[in-house]
């Protein structure tokens, strides 16, 4: 527990760290290979949130290697702005579907990417992490 009284999760050990960073290393130059712009942001590499796969190293101990699409900062702040105005969830605005669309179908690409060059991936939690995809192993 912190010293404000909630509980905070466990960080993963410096050597499960080290695995995972090499890992996300693995993925990202193997999503690269495939013309498919990735980078990490954790490490300096451009800022969070450009367009692109972003390819991140959860640190907690139940984490591991999460991949993100992110469409360009237009798209995406124009969905949000939506969202935050208040939408009829049975009609959602054209632009709402369209965001979507993207990170399911960009979600379910780089799922295959990688899964094709040899990773172990799933769907990370959508309530924690969106539309993520989880890379948990390599088998070359």
């Amino acid at each position: 527990m912190s010293e404000h009284g909630f509980d905070v999760p466990p960080k993963a050990p410096p050597e499960v760290i080290g695995r995972r960073d090499a890992l996300a290393e693995a993925a990202r130059l193997a999503l690269v290979r495939a013309g498919i712009p990735a980078h990490r942001a954790e490490l300096g590499e451009g800022p969070a949130g450009r367009p692109g796969a972003d390819v991140q190293v959860d640190p907690l101990a139940d984490g591991g290697v999460l991949v993100e699409w992110n469409t360009r900062e237009e798209l995406a702040t124009e969905a949000v702005n939506l969202l935050e105005s208040g939408v009829d969830p049975s009609n959602l605005p054209h632009t709402i579907r369209h965001y979507e669309s993207v990170q399911t179908c960009m979600r379910d690409a780089l799922s295959s990417i990688l899964a094709s060059a040899g990773f172990q991936v799933e769907r990370a939690d959508e309530h924690t992490f969106g539309s993520a995809v989880r890379v948990t192993g390599f088998t070359p």
